[in-house]
């Protein structure tokens, strides 16, 4: 995850996106990790899934560019590095790379994949979820807006990466990577919290450019433009997920 105006609390991680990691099981399943395998989960976060494969026996290596959300790792106990995504320096080291909820972030997908790449031996497997084309398309929408209304231009702040599955295909394919499954996947999410905490944790980089005193209502009109959309008549409210899921290999020759 990206240090760049976008800070990491994992206590507020934990309150306002424990989700992320829950919904993880999918794209574990996907890994199919074994026992004694050596895996790097890339873009660890705070190590809750980490954690999953160590204990189904694997040698796992966390990296995230987050240095708070890898401390809050290495309190569980874990191998967890600071790295970022797009800077890999591993060679020829892992039999799997893992991934779930953080590659939208590393814009420089052909960097992270070339990494990635490098990182696997032989052999290896690419196994990864994140946001795809049309990931929180509403929530983006209604934050571009409203910086528009103040005169900002949001779109060249938007820190996330959403691609179709042509694009990111075409890419794992010229780095070599043979693409054995790869899947749009439409998740309407729900939030543990209201969209406040959301965007307290997620949507930071879109309020950088704002005085201080403009943040708090910012994230109230910004609220109640998604009121219609994202919650229900219950004051339940979710998130508009699409998920990019993938399963690439590296082959041995």
């Amino acid at each position: 995850m990206p240090t760049t105006n976008q800070s990491w609390d994992p206590d507020g991680y934990a309150r306002n996106a424990r989700f992320v990691s829950d919904l993880g099981a999918a794209v574990v399943e996907l890994l199919a990790p074994r026992a004694g395998e050596r895996i790097l989960d890339l873009g660890c976060g705070d190590g809750a899934l980490t954690k999953k494969l160590v204990e189904l026996g694997c040698d796992v290596v966390g990296v995230d560019a987050s240095a708070p959300q890898v401390e809050a790792a290495r309190r569980l106990g874990l191998d967890a590095r600071v790295t970022e995504g797009e800077r890999l320096a591993f060679d020829a080291e892992f039999d799997a790379v893992f991934s779930n909820a953080a590659i939208h972030w590393m814009k420089p997908a052909d960097d992270v994949i070339a990494g990635v790449w490098r990182a696997l031996k032989p052999g290896g497997r690419f196994v990864a979820e994140f946001g795809g084309h049309g990931c929180v398309a509403t929530i983006e929408r209604a934050l571009i807006e409203a910086l528009r209304r103040r005169g900002i231009d949001g779109g060249a702040l938007n820190p996330w990466y959403f691609p179709t599955v042509e694009d990111y295909s075409a890419r794992l394919a010229r780095r070599g990577f043979a693409v054995r499954y790869i899947a749009l996947i439409p998740r309407p999410t729900p939030l543990p919290t209201a969209i406040n905490g959301w965007l307290d944790t997620f949507a930071q980089v879109f309020m950088a450019p704002l005085a201080d005193d403009d943040r708090a209502g910012f994230i109230d009109e910004v609220r109640e433009t998604l009121r219609p959309d994202l919650c229900d008549g219950d004051g339940k409210w979710f998130a508009d997920y699409v998920r990019l899921r993938f399963a690439a290999d590296k082959p041995r020759d």
